[in-house]
């Protein structure tokens, strides 16, 4: 076994998996409230040489070194930190400065509803005064979200003008008639992404009211930095060509030492 050949096609592997996520967060670099994700990198667990038919240690044979089989994909992270804010001054546009999500109603094709999470406040006020997103999914009251009831809308005026405080209480003719539901959860380790910029809360996850404040009339953009997700794809580019250049090499030496040294 030639461990160069190992080490290299591990590393080749590792920066393709990060390009691979690097390319999905510069697709999403204009997606509302889109949280960018990352990669981890580990070693191989060492492989251990040892002495065979060593009795000088009863039933312990004796370590000669270690080697390792290089790199290998560690687990993928979301980086929820906040994005910026971009003015719109459409009164149903919404952003959270702070951790938190808007709770939404999602029906998928089969028609099942279930609860998603999102930091996407683009809302719109459909025909019967549903508060919806731009894809007619119902957003939930502050009941439904912290219950998981997707059950619990938000019904509007649609001829009245609507305002919204920072803690998400609706008013219409200066009378409140409902609040945005908005949560966050005790471990975010419990949130699976679903489609572009929704999250599930998997089994084990915990709800919990969120201090966030709410800014009517913005929107939070993605938290993507496009230079430096430029600067690091170069990065990965040339770290691949690296890798490529060694396995170049190691078989350059190998047809050497079949073809030529081997002939002496």
């Amino acid at each position: 076994m030639v461990k160069g050949l190992y080490t290299a096609y591990t590393g080749m592997l590792n920066e393709q998996n990060r390009l691979d996520i690097l390319s999905n967060n510069l697709a999403n670099a204009d997606t509302n409230g889109y949280k960018k994700e990352g990669t981890t990198s580990q070693t191989f667990a060492d492989e251990l040489a040892i002495k065979i038919k060593d009795t000088s240690y009863y039933s312990m044979p004796q370590r000669l070194g270690t080697m390792s089989m290089g790199v290998h994909i560690g687990e993928t992270y979301t980086d929820y930190s906040q994005g910026n804010f971009s003015v719109t001054e459409n009164a149903t546009d919404f952003a959270l400065d702070g951790d938190g999500f808007f709770a939404i109603a999602y029906t998928d094709k089969a028609g099942n509803t279930s609860v998603k999470y999102t930091r996407d406040g683009a809302f719109v006020v459909n025909t019967a005064g549903y508060l919806v997103t731009k894809d007619g999914d119902f957003v939930l009251n502050q009941n439904g979200a912290l219950n998981g009831d997707p059950g619990q809308r938000i019904q509007l005026d649609p001829n009245a003008e609507i305002t919204v405080d920072e803690d998400g209480n609706i008013y219409q003719n200066n009378v409140q008639v409902a609040t945005l539901g908005v949560v966050d959860f005790e471990d975010y380790n419990y949130l699976a992404k679903y489609g572009e910029n929704m999250y599930d809360l998997v089994d084990g996850g915990v709800r919990v009211a969120s201090d966030a404040a709410v800014n009517q009339g913005c929107i939070e953009a993605s938290n993507i930095n496009i230079v430096s997700e430029m600067v690091d794809m170069i990065t990965i580019t040339r770290a691949y060509q690296a890798g490529q250049k060694v396995i170049n090499a190691i078989d350059e030496t190998l047809d050497k030492a079949v073809n030529q040294v081997g002939k002496v």
